[in-house]
């Protein structure tokens, strides 16, 4: 750990914030010259004190420990570059479409990668007026079932939570005068509990 960096950010986040330093120090429950210290270079937190940094500061821990806040590129705002990730602890659904660190139930997310659909995985479209009827050959058990479907324009996402022991089927507005499937429409993305992302 590099004091000096820890310090310049230290400084940075409480300015941010709009904070003094007795005011982060009364928060942790320790000196304001201990802050100043570290602000200045220093000294460095003792570990046992970084958890209540990140929460004051809202940081990873990790960044403080380097020094530094990596920012993303400023994101195009294009919905054909999202990611899907899901918890497998309690299955909330998490969506960017930017470089992201996600977690959920103290879980580090990777985000899903999507298969072509098959046989087992296969989603049946029908083309109606103003919107699409989709069906999945797929079983909806307590244990083994689709869990959401997306449909993804470049400039929007609709999102539907699917339940075990529903009906396998979906109806989606039609976005954007696009076809799903074709390239300038939307594409559909389905999760299973077991299997992973599907796309078609």
């Amino acid at each position: 750990m590099d004091c000096s960096k820890v310090g310049a950010l230290l400084l940075g986040l409480r300015k941010e914030k709009g904070m003094t330093q007795k005011q982060v120090a009364d928060k942790m429950n320790i000196s304001d010259k201990t802050i100043s210290k570290w602000e200045r270079g220093l000294g460095c937190p003792d570990i046992s004190l970084l958890s209540e940094l990140s929460n004051i500061f809202e940081i990873d821990i990790e960044e403080i420990l380097d020094g530094a806040i990596e920012a993303n590129p400023v994101d195009s705002g294009n919905f054909r570059r999202i990611k899907f990730y899901v918890c497998p602890d309690c299955e909330n659904i998490i969506s960017n479409t930017g470089n992201s660190k996600i977690s959920c139930c103290g879980r580090k997310l990777s985000p899903l990668v999507a298969k072509a659909a098959s046989e087992m995985h296969d989603a049946v479209i029908e083309d109606t007026e103003g919107e699409y009827y989709i069906t999945f050959t797929h079983e909806m058990s307590k244990t083994h079932y689709i869990s959401f479907v997306a449909y993804v324009t470049t400039d929007r996402v609709l999102l539907i939570k699917l339940y075990p022991e529903q009906t396998p089927s979906v109806r989606l507005p039609k976005l954007n005068g696009g076809k799903l499937k074709q390239r300038n429409g939307g594409r559909l993305y389905y999760y299973c509990n077991r299997h992973g992302l599907w796309v078609v």
